[in-house]
């Protein structure tokens, strides 16, 4: 859905990417994001942004919400959703505006310095926030005005405790429409080294006594342990072929292609995901575990299979996601499965894993024409389609 997202002198429509999304009624921006927006051109002390250009670092803008509005700064963006990102992109374009002044950066490169102001929009994984903290306050000036915003209901008294730990003296707005803002001086004393990427040993399926390395920023799931649906998954892999193309689509930290390699290490493997720090992890993965199959293997950040080769591929496996931010939704799992027929072979085979009650096997049938069980517990379910 456009949404027009009136402030001031700018009456901007904004758009949630991808475009192709099955529910099309969902806002580009909330209401935090007003909030943010409001407070910034009322009259307080903090910093007067109609003095002169700042230099301001937005984190997690989903849609481009602020930056859109904040565009005659000079801006930074980080995200770690490679979609967030391209929604930024593409709101900029649709808004016409000048791009000279933004500057977009990923959840693993380095954060800009001299800055004036924080924008943040907090996250919902409690690691990544902790995460992103660190990194703020052992890059930016104490002079510099941080200000965060979400949903009250996200704020508890325990996220205003991570904001006291890790940068500085906290408090807080009052709520409007749902929204509260949370503001922190940056306290240098509070300085401390991050726990990310986290290191954890994986046993392998095919060999009970050799163990995985495994290494996961921070927000990539499955950070200490391997989670209980990636193990159903690893354990009711298809048998791969010699030579097979793979594809570990939404891969997170690869453990379900470094299992593929440790069966079948005669195969190339491409690894796909939205976050850029789920493709770090994944590469640092295979470089760690099967360095001399590395260049067997490719890591892609993008919009699910989005431009990849048409009748390319001989198999996809995929753990689809159901949510986007905070939203719950089922666009991730239409994209994937339609992308999915679209790259592979004929004879090619879709095998993914999900929560019984998503019920993916009816839009298996829907897409591919087929589907067949291949496991199931009171919990997940395994399912593959193939390609006629």
């Amino acid at each position: 859905m456009i949404s027009p997202f009136i402030f001031n002198d700018k009456n901007l429509f904004l758009e949630r990417f991808p475009l192709g999304q099955v529910n099309r009624s969902l806002q580009a921006w909330d209401a935090a994001d007003e909030y943010i927006i409001n407070y910034l051109n009322s009259d307080f002390d903090d910093i007067k942004l109609s003095d002169s250009p700042k230099n301001i670092v937005i984190f997690n803008d989903a849609f481009g919400a602020l930056t859109c509005n904040l565009s005659e700064h000079n801006v930074y963006c980080v995200n770690d959703s490679y979609i967030s990102q391209q929604g930024i992109k593409l709101n900029i374009e649709k808004n016409s505006i000048n791009t000279n002044n933004i500057n977009y950066l990923t959840s693993t490169d380095e954060l800009p310095k001299n800055i004036d102001l924080i924008l943040y929009k907090i996250p919902k994984t409690k690691s990544f926030l902790i995460d992103q903290l660190i990194q703020i306050n052992n890059t930016f000036s104490e002079t510099t005005v941080f200000i965060a915003a979400d949903r009250a209901k996200e704020i508890h008294s325990s996220t205003l405790k991570l904001f006291e730990k890790y940068l500085g003296a906290t408090k807080t707005s009052l709520a409007v429409k749902k929204a509260r803002l949370v503001f922190s001086e940056i306290d240098h004393k509070t300085q401390t080294k991050s726990p990310f990427p986290t290191i954890w040993e994986m046993p392998s399926v095919q060999n009970k006594e050799k163990n995985f390395t495994i290494s996961n920023y921070s927000n990539v799931y499955s950070r200490e342990k391997l989670d209980i649906g990636g193990r159903y998954f690893i354990e009711n892999l298809p048998l791969v072929p010699t030579g097979s193309t793979v594809v570990d689509l939404g891969c997170g930290n690869g453990v379900i292609g470094l299992s593929v390699l440790d069966q079948q290490p005669e195969c190339k493997i491409h690894f796909y995901d939205e976050s850029f720090m789920a493709i770090k992890s994944a590469e640092n993965n295979i470089v760690a575990n099967f360095p001399n199959l590395a260049e067997n293997c490719t890591f892609n950040v993008n919009d699910c299979l989005s431009n990849v080769e048409s009748n390319s591929v001989d198999i996809v496996l995929c753990n689809p996601p159901f949510h986007q931010q905070t939203a719950t939704t089922d666009h991730i799992a239409w994209q994937m499965f339609k992308d999915s027929y679209r790259v592979l072979k004929k004879g090619g085979e879709l095998r993914i894993i999900g929560n019984r009650q998503l019920a993916y096997h009816i839009k298996l049938q829907r897409i591919f024409g087929n589907e067949k069980l291949i496991a199931s517990n009171d919990k997940f379910v395994t399912t593959a389609a193939i390609k006629r």
